[in-house]
């Protein structure tokens, strides 16, 4: 599978395809917000104002990945997505209990739906094709990309828009910071990783990608597999996985140029990742991401834009703060767990 063009919206300046030779946008708090482009450039002003944050973004970077790939009407449509449109959600729950269950609008309601993204997509395109939505929680991007994966393998479709969106509103944000998932105080977004307390930094994001069963010229990456499991009972269990599906893929771990692992600062969580990096995965680079785009159950759609992007480059971009990692990046294995129970693994390497 060939990743053929990109779209994504993150609390970074992704959007528009930058190079990512500047510095990161740092954020002090344990929340980050995404940087929104001018809406006006993909989608009519009129429907502007009836769709909510989550949506316009969706319809954003999709429509950039559509303009990138030079396809007006994908074979296929499939969003990925956890929480769905909590703005919308939030909406309908408040005026249900606003207005005693009586007269309310059904806008709200109907929006709130997790489908609400992909459906929007397909009715500006008026794309009548095949369209799905994943809600699998840590998993949904995964799905929605396995998906995307089999509709190519069985000759269903040729190009498949695949994308993950998720959001974090502040009631969203003030639950699950009740719960300890993120950290307490001010503290920098770059500094994560040094603080070695418990906790992460709220993030969100809109990530898609045109995935074609033929190579071209302007391919970013391509796909060489994808390998998800589910509680793994330790370490140990996590080598072995990692082993099994690098085996399948035909490599050896010294045959990869870069791993992108997904850190969120969290002392418990970081721990995961540690003992792979200091046996399957020694003596390989290895970087970090979720200081940029936060954390999220679809926070591993981002790293995935990301190794596609430094696999098109050829090198770290200057984003990223690394310096030492001189040869020629060809070849990346992401791996992403969430809340240590959703672990995928994704294997990119160049054209």
């Amino acid at each position: 599978m060939y990743i053929r063009a990109t779209g994504n919206i993150s609390p970074q300046k992704t959007f528009g395809h930058p190079l990512m030779n500047e510095a990161p946008v740092a954020y002090t708090g344990n929340r980050l917000s995404c940087i929104e482009p001018d809406y006006k450039e993909f989608i009519d002003p009129k429907l502007i104002r009836r769709m909510s944050r989550i949506i316009r973004m969706g319809v954003a970077a999709a429509m950039e990945c559509l303009k990138e790939a030079d396809v007006k009407m994908p074979d296929a449509i499939v969003t990925g997505t956890s929480y769905g449109c909590l703005e919308d959600t939030y909406a309908f729950l408040s005026k249900m209990v606003e207005f005693n269950e009586e007269l309310l609008t059904p806008t709200a309601f109907i929006q709130s739906t997790h489908n609400t993204i992909g459906a929007q997509i397909g009715l500006m395109l008026q794309c009548n094709n095949y369209n799905n939505a994943f809600v699998h929680r840590g998993f949904s991007f995964e799905s929605a990309l396995l998906d995307g994966m089999l509709l190519l393998k069985e000759k269903e479709a040729s190009h498949v828009l695949v994308g993950a969106i998720d959001e974090i509103i502040p009631t969203s944000h003030t639950i699950l910071n009740r719960l300890g998932l993120y950290k307490q105080g001010d503290v920098s977004s770059l500094d994560i990783y040094r603080a070695g307390t418990k906790g992460t930094i709220a993030g969100e994001g809109s990530s898609f990608f045109m995935l074609a069963n033929e190579a071209s010229s302007s391919d970013y990456a391509r796909l060489d597999g994808m390998h998800t499991f589910y509680k793994p009972a330790g370490a140990v269990d996590i080598e072995k996985q990692v082993s099994s599906f690098l085996e399948k893929q035909g490599i050896a771990t010294g045959d990869l140029d870069l791993i992108i692992t997904g850190k969120n600062g969290d002392q418990k969580s970081d721990r995961i990742y540690d003992q792979p990096g200091q046996s399957v995965f020694a003596g390989i680079p290895i970087l970090n991401y979720k200081h940029l785009c936060g954390e999220y159950p679809t926070a591993s759609a981002f790293a995935f834009w990301l190794a596609a992007n430094i696999i098109k480059q050829g090198k770290i971009p200057a984003m990223l703060q690394t310096s030492g990692i001189l040869k020629p990046i060809k070849r990346v294995l992401v791996y992403n767990h969430y809340l240590n129970m959703h672990h995928s693994l994704f294997l990119l390497s160049a054209c």
